[in-house]
């Protein structure tokens, strides 16, 4: 028997009528990025996608998820929120894109303790402008609302993406050899990495707040960590194919010094040049701040440094105008030596 007050979803903390809201809105952004390959509509169980992969003799599947950590925190503490969804996209872009494949499709996982329509429309916004750019349908995901596990106005963000290349042109390292060359192409920012520690340099030590201008960065410190995550699939992507590029390796967490041997054989190392590149304005800024050892820099921030291209030294100059005809900005850094998968600067 029924007693007291008729409790409802929205008296635990659910609002449906937002949720319907906010995925309607979802639905509109998502289908632009639908390519003729989707088969089903936003709201499906599953997403559907025709497995058409473009006349490859051999094709294989290239997946990754990710999220954007803490970088969130910057996003609830100015309100915008229309950067972070781009910059989960790019990252699993670029995180695919090290083996040679292109991006074919993107599904999102959206937790919040209260719906925000708005909130997650600007979300949205973002994953699909950076599925638009790559070329890859945000096919689906998910958007759950958990009253008591997030504070309000916070929310967590992921994202999973499928990417396609053919057998013969998978890049994995393996043709790496002595003397090979280290081209490196630049970031605009810390991207998705490190921000625990750069909060903690801002908005600890420096006593920064988010709208704080800063000389050095020409902006305030907000802006200067809400910079996006660059993909770098344009510049790239006439490269794939042909054998000219041996192996790159997308600089995320764990900076320089850990994600290149991770594509490096057995018995080879990386020497790099410490001034060979110019390192942003940024980092210069957060190392004087908390007095950071170059070391703890290079293996918590990309420094500068958002994607290596490893080419054989008769390939780097093809490589090179390659990248001028796009009018990308490019740095030899550093060559392959003999080693223990390991990365070792130079001054």
């Amino acid at each position: 028997m029924m007693m007291g007050k008729e409790i409802s979803y929205r008296d635990a903390g659910v609002d449906i009528d937002s949720a319907n809201e906010a995925k309607a809105r979802i639905r509109k952004l998502a289908r632009e990025t639908f390519t003729s390959n989707v088969m089903t509509d936003i709201g499906s169980f599953g997403g559907m996608f025709r497995a058409d992969f473009g006349g490859m003799s051999e094709p294989v599947l290239v997946s990754s998820a990710d999220g954007v950590g803490t970088k969130l925190r910057v996003a609830f503490m100015t309100g915008i929120h229309n950067t972070v969804g781009y910059d989960l996209v790019c990252h699993c872009v670029n995180d695919i894109l090290v083996q040679g494949a292109r991006p074919l499709f993107f599904l999102d996982y959206i937790a919040t303790g209260k719906m925000s329509p708005d909130t997650i429309a600007q979300l949205i916004e973002g994953l699909a402008r950076g599925c638009k750019e790559a070329a890859c349908a945000l096919i689906g995901g998910e958007t759950a609302e958990m009253p008591g596990f997030y504070r309000d106005g916070e929310y967590d963000v992921a994202g999973f993406i499928v990417g396609a290349v053919d057998r013969s042109e998978i890049i994995d390292g393996s043709a790496i050899r002595k003397g090979d060359l280290l081209i490196a192409l630049p970031s605009v920012g810390l991207h998705t990495n490190g921000y625990s520690l750069a909060r903690k340099l801002f908005f600890e030590v420096a006593s920064y707040t988010a709208d704080t201008y800063v000389e050095e960065l020409g902006c305030t410190v907000a802006e200067e960590l809400l910079k996006p995550h660059r993909s770098y699939l344009a510049p790239i992507n006439p490269l794939l194919g042909g054998g000219a590029v041996k192996g790159l390796a997308h600089i995320t967490g764990g900076g320089l010094l850990e994600n290149i041997p991770r594509i490096l054989p057995q018995g080879l190392a990386a020497e790099i040049k410490i001034d060979s590149w110019p390192v942003l304005p940024v980092f210069d800024v957060m190392q004087r701040i908390g007095n950071v050892r170059d070391e703890e820099m290079q293996r918590t921030f990309n420094c500068g440094v958002g994607m290596i291209i490893v080419v054989s030294p008769q390939d780097a100059d093809r490589v090179r105008r390659c990248l001028d005809e796009q009018g990308e900005k490019h740095y030899d850094i550093g060559c392959i030596v003999e080693g223990a998968q390991s990365v070792s600067i130079k001054r």
